[in-house]
């Protein structure tokens, strides 16, 4: 006769086995590992977060940016970055003015302070992608980003699914 503890690690090890073969969770799998490695590097190397991270990579490589341009750059929401900016002012990695162009958003630039913290996180980040890329050829790296954009186009379908299921159960 099983134990109650043998007979819930097989319902543990059979709703994994469920988990893994599902995109939905191998890829909310592999986003997890990737942010938990990455915060890693980050706090060894630089003492910073991640979101910290790519506000000072989208700085120094594409200038004075909106919060808006930086959401769309990172495909992740505004209030995310927002939140990260008031510890990084405090810092004073960056500055702020408001946009010529549109005097309701403000510009956020990259100060020499930012410019050293993200010099301190940029090699080993680097490194990172560089071994990334050494795990694949260049055919499987290309296979593999087109995936997500699949995945993203049939995300953003504008179709009832709560309405599919009841019709079709």
């Amino acid at each position: 006769m099983d134990t109650p503890t043998k007979a819930r690690a097989r319902r543990v090890a059979a709703r994994k086995a469920s988990v893994d073969a599902s995109l939905f969770g191998r890829l909310l799998a592999a986003a997890t590992s990737s942010r938990g490695q990455a915060q890693r590097l980050l706090q060894s190397s630089a003492q910073l977060s991640i979101i910290k991270c790519r506000v000072l990579r989208d700085l120094d490589e594409a200038g004075p940016l909106s919060i808006q341009g930086m959401a769309l750059i990172q495909r992740t929401d505004q209030s995310l970055i927002s939140r990260a900016l008031p510890a990084m002012r405090a810092k004073g990695h960056f500055e702020t003015a408001r946009n010529a162009e549109d005097k309701r958003q403000s510009m956020v630039a990259m100060t020499p302070a930012g410019k050293r913290a993200f010099e301190a996180a940029s090699p080993t980040m680097k490194r990172r992608r560089d071994m990334l890329a050494d795990s694949f050829s260049a055919g499987e790296h290309f296979a593999f980003l087109q995936f997500p954009d699949g995945f993203e186009a049939f995300l953003e379908q504008p179709f009832d699914i709560v309405r599919a299921a009841k019709e079709t159960s």
